[in-house]
Order: structure tokens, then C-alpha cells, then sequence
């Protein structure tokens, strides 16, 4: 099944979700099934209606200062941050064109995020019972998802970079007390985000029972 790549570059937030819904309207509408959007976001904060505003840590004086805005936005999962030594990859995906399980394209997702990950010398690993990908204990990706009329939204942040891990000091990361780390950090060396880009794209496939990057060893 061939994807639409959408590559938006360094944008805001808001512009990145607005394009979301576009795009989401094209799938729904049977312009294409599937479509990625790739971009980097300036420093924002997300947090969905669940979320505790206790595990947003700073106050907005401190963020005012750091020109970071909060959206309360419609994925699952709890607070996080985004910024541009990330590389944020949204998939909209029509799984009414494949399978109806929210379940499976989570843990493919994380399988397409381990994949990257160690064509890059990173091993990459799920913990039982937690969202995204860990490395030594670190968390370096970060997933949450929206499903509207079994079309998905939303989608996967990777650790790039490791000047852009401070801010993540401002909430409780997914609500947790938790280490986030990077790809620069595991590997102590600059790392590309537009390597990391090439590489997710060149391997990118879909079938009905696998979401996956880079080949597929998971």
C-alpha cells in the first residue's frame, strides 16, 4: 500500500495539527488510505483531557519566559513535550483499509520506532504494560494516538537530539517520573534528524498485519 509522505519541516504545533485534520478529511474522503506526516515542532507542551495539570511542573511565568504554549489536544496517554531535536512522525492511516486494531498499531508503531533505532546501533525496547520505547532506562520515544471513524491521528515523537532534553524537566513526562534520553545520548555523537528521516522513509511499509520501519526485524 503506498503511502503520501507530507514533510513539513520546523513548524508550530498548531500548524502541524491543523494539517492533521486536513489530511485526516483527504483519507476519510478515499483520496488515499495512508498518509505520514513528518515535521519538527518549536518548544511546545500537549496534554489531553485526562491529564493531571500537576504534572506540568513549571508555571506559566517559567513559560511564558521559554515561549512554550500548552494545547490540550485529543490523543491518548498523559503530558509531553515537543521540540525540534525531535522527529515527530504522523501516521494517518485508514485501518477500515487494513485492520481494526488500535492495539496491534500501537505496538507496530513502537516495532517501526525499535527498527530506526537499530539502524542506528540502538537497542530499543518495550517495558510490559508502558507505552513507547526505552533505551538503559531511558524513555527516547514517545507515543499517543487519536482513532476517528477507524482513522488514526496523531502518532510518534523520537529523540534526536541531545540539547532538546531540558524542557522535558517542566512536566512529568507521559505522568511519570522518568529519564528521557536521545539518540545523541545513547551514542555520544551528532546524529541528523534528516538521516533519521531518509531512513524511516526509505523503509516504510504497511500490510495487514504490520506497521513497520526499516525492514522488519521486529
Amino acid at each position: 500500500m503506498e503511502y503520501k509522505f507530507f514533510d513539513l519541516g520546523l513548524v508550530d504545533y498548531k500548524f502541524a495539527w491543523d494539517f492533521q485534520k486536513e489530511i485526516h478529511s483527504r483519507v476519510k474522503n478515499n483520496e488515499f488510505y495512508a498518509a505520514v506526516i513528518f515535521c519538527q515542532h518549536y518548544p511546545v507542551i500537549t496534554a489531553t483531557r485526562n491529564t493531571d495539570r500537576n504534572h506540568i511542573l513549571a508555571n506559566q511565568e517559567e513559560l511564558r519566559k521559554r515561549k512554550i504554549n500548552i494545547y490540550e489536544v485529543e490523543r491518548g496517554g498523559d503530558v509531553t513535550y515537543h521540540g525540534p531535536g525531535q522527529l515527530i512522525i504522523y501516521p494517518i492511516v485508514n485501518l477500515n483499509c487494513f485492520k481494526r486494531d488500535v492495539h496491534l498499531f500501537l505496538r507496530n508503531l513502537e516495532g517501526m520506532a525499535i527498527n530506526i533505532l537499530t539502524e542506528f546501533g540502538i537497542l530499543g525496547e518495550r517495558l510490559a504494560g508502558l507505552t513507547g520505547v526505552w533505551v538503559g532506562g531511558g524513555k527516547i520515544a514517545s507515543i499517543g494516538i487519536a482513532v476517528k471513524n477507524w482513522i488514526t491521528f496523531h502518532g510518534l515523537a523520537i529523540n534526536i537530539k541531545q540539547n532538546d532534553l531540558e524542557n522535558f524537566s517542566l512536566i512529568r513526562p507521559c505522568g511519570m517520573d522518568i529519564m528521557m534520553t536521545s539518540m545523541e545520548s545513547v551514542l555520544s555523537k551528532e546524529i541528523s534528524i534528516e538521516d533519521v528521516k531518509e531512513t524511516l522513509t526509505r523503509g516504510w511499509q504497511y500490510d495487514e498485519s504490520s506497521l513497520t520501519g526499516v525492514g522488519s526485524r521486529d
